[in-house]
């Protein structure tokens, strides 16, 4: 699509091509037959996608790893017209490869900075903690990221397993990211309901919501995310791959938007779930009936909500506006 494009929400292992991989596979000498097949990732249910995922993100062994596979997915993304995007990194995951987490963020920036010098695209970085991992893991995610400050490092989210730990035992760590100047996110209201999605309002004092779809079964929190212009980062995709909702008829994506929460377009895993940012914001029209200045609208809402410094933010808005 000719549409300029903004994606919040997307794990950047998850953005693993799968030949990639296979690349650095073959130079650790690891074996992939069990998750690649004919060039796409295999899996059957949640469970085999985790088990997938996580052997995928084996091969990611050194910084210089690192700073590949955020470079190639970039660079992807200004393809498909992207101006902007930001990624979710795992300094947990990056130590069980021996990773340290000033190596892994210079990786990554460096992967992004390589990408914009060739592109134009702007990009940024969200640290995220491990919510089944518990709230002592993410209160240390959250001290490491504010004491090594780093400036495309500008939001903090927690991702995993929505039913693991009250969301009231993640607010220290919360706090900690907010008294960092970072902006906060949390996955919810995808495999977890409506509740879930409140609690981290209630406790998190979060500006955007991961998913977020299920927030459709509760016309009160619907009215409220409304009032309080919270961000849904909407994958739709991902959401039919994984179950949550049995096909694009049943997706709530068009009553969200009707209802006036400030909805955004994301591709989440992307070639885990056989999409791309591309397809994603097809999607939107074709299976959504979504015309091109709503979807330009959910553009400007992914825009209006990014981590990012002011004058990039208006940049950004600007190039939307004179395309559009």
């Amino acid at each position: 699509m000719s549409l300029l494009k903004a994606e919040i929400h997307c794990h950047i292992e998850g953005a693993a091509d799968p030949d990639l991989v296979l690349r650095l596979a073959q130079k650790y000498d690891l074996d992939m037959g069990n998750i690649i097949k004919d060039g796409k990732y295999i899996w059957s249910d949640f469970t085999t996608f985790l088990q997938a995922y996580d052997r995928a993100s084996s091969v990611f062994k050194t910084p210089d790893d690192y700073r590949l596979l955020t470079y190639n997915y970039f660079s992807k993304l200004a393809e498909q017209n992207c101006i902007y995007g930001e990624i979710f990194g795992s300094s947990d995951h990056a130590a069980q490869m021996g990773i340290g987490y000033n190596g892994l963020i210079n990786a990554m920036a460096a992967g992004i900075e390589d990408a914009k010098s060739e592109t134009g695209i702007e990009g940024r970085i969200i640290m995220t903690c491990v919510r089944h991992l518990g709230p002592d893991a993410a209160l240390s995610v959250a001290e490491l990221i504010a004491d090594n400050p780093h400036p495309m490092v500008t939001g903090f989210g927690m991702g995993g397993d929505e039913r693991m730990y009250d969301v009231s035992e993640f607010a220290p760590a919360y706090s900690i990211a907010s008294d960092a100047g970072l902006g906060l996110t949390a996955h919810a209201g995808e495999f977890a309901g409506p509740e879930s999605v409140r609690d981290c309002l209630d406790y998190l004092n979060v500006t955007r919501i991961g998913h977020g779809v299920r927030s459709i079964e509760d016309a009160n929190l619907i009215k409220r995310l409304r009032d309080e212009n919270i961000v849904l980062e909407v994958c739709p995709g991902s959401n039919i791959s994984l179950g949550v909702y049995d096909g694009f008829d049943k997706h709530p994506l068009r009553k969200l938007h009707e209802a006036g929460v400030p909805v955004t377009l994301n591709s989440d895993d992307p070639p885990f779930f056989h999409t791309t940012l591309d397809r994603e914001y097809e999607l939107a029209k074709t299976d959504f009936g979504f015309d091109d200045t709503t979807i330009n609208l959910f553009t400007r809402n992914a825009l209006e909500a990014a981590f990012v410094d002011e004058p990039t933010r208006l940049k950004l808005l600007n190039q939307l506006e004179t395309h559009s």
